[in-house]
């Protein structure tokens, strides 16, 4: 269980990114993190991934920050990765495993047996041997997802993985993301297409940087709630109730 009490975060001494966020989230469960742009969505995935300061307390299964160790899985926004670095995909995919290896440990046959498993899974056979670089922006997707499946965590956590990618990439990330949730895991993914909030997620959490509702879909993914968090003018296709 992911639980966070008077999660703060501010920028620069006076800006609030997070004000005062209090929640609690059982897995397994996929959970879109929505709201405006400046709503604080990637800034709270951070806080609990104890990549950024903040105030407050945030608990994964009871663990904090440095502890969470291979608890966790991270794949951040694909414009913060450096495209042009000089690795295969197979090397990409195996950086994964130094959480659990350590950084100084080589990678292994059982690892690299992984790798091309999880190569198959996000159907990326044949491209193990090419520099990342030659991957398109679903490609590249997928190959991030994979190395993030190598770790084995019981949280995943995915900011806007659905971002610039192919439908056929859409699919295959999304069937994966269902059957992590079946095998018991919690995914956590910050979006903001609300045109396909029914189709990736069982919950949502609804951020301005206050929180504005968590629950299911059926019970946040509505006008009302959808007005507090991206105000009154907001248009509303025939997807939110």
């Amino acid at each position: 269980m992911i639980i966070t009490k008077n999660l703060s975060v501010t920028y620069d001494g006076s800006q609030k990114a997070l004000d005062n966020i209090n929640i609690q989230i059982q897995g397994p469960a996929i959970v879109g993190i929505i709201g405006p742009n400046g709503a604080g969505k990637s800034t709270f995935m951070k806080a609990i991934l104890n990549l950024i300061d903040y105030s407050g307390q945030v608990t994964v299964d009871d663990k904090e920050g440095r502890k969470l160790g291979h608890t966790v899985a991270y794949v951040e926004q694909r414009s913060m990765i450096d495209f042009n670095f000089p690795i295969t995909v197979k090397e990409c995919i195996a950086l994964g495993t130094y959480t659990k290896l350590g950084l100084f440990r080589p990678v292994g046959k059982k690892e690299m047996a992984k790798v091309d498993k999880h190569l198959k899974e996000v159907g990326l056979e044949g491209y193990g041997d090419r520099p990342i670089k030659s991957l398109s922006g679903g490609q590249f997707q997928r190959m991030l997802v994979a190395r993030c499946l190598i770790q084995e965590s019981d949280y995943i956590f995915l900011d806007e993985p659905f971002v610039g990618i192919d439908s056929v990439s859409e699919k295959i990330i999304v069937d994966l993301l269902k059957g992590l949730k079946e095998a018991g895991k919690t995914i956590l993914i910050v979006h903001h297409d609300l045109s396909k909030v029914e189709y990736y997620f069982d919950k949502l959490l609804v951020l301005n940087k206050e929180l504005i509702a968590y629950g299911t879909v059926g019970e946040t993914f509505n006008v009302e709630t959808l007005s507090k968090a991206y105000g009154q003018n907001l248009i509303l296709g025939k997807e939110a109730r």
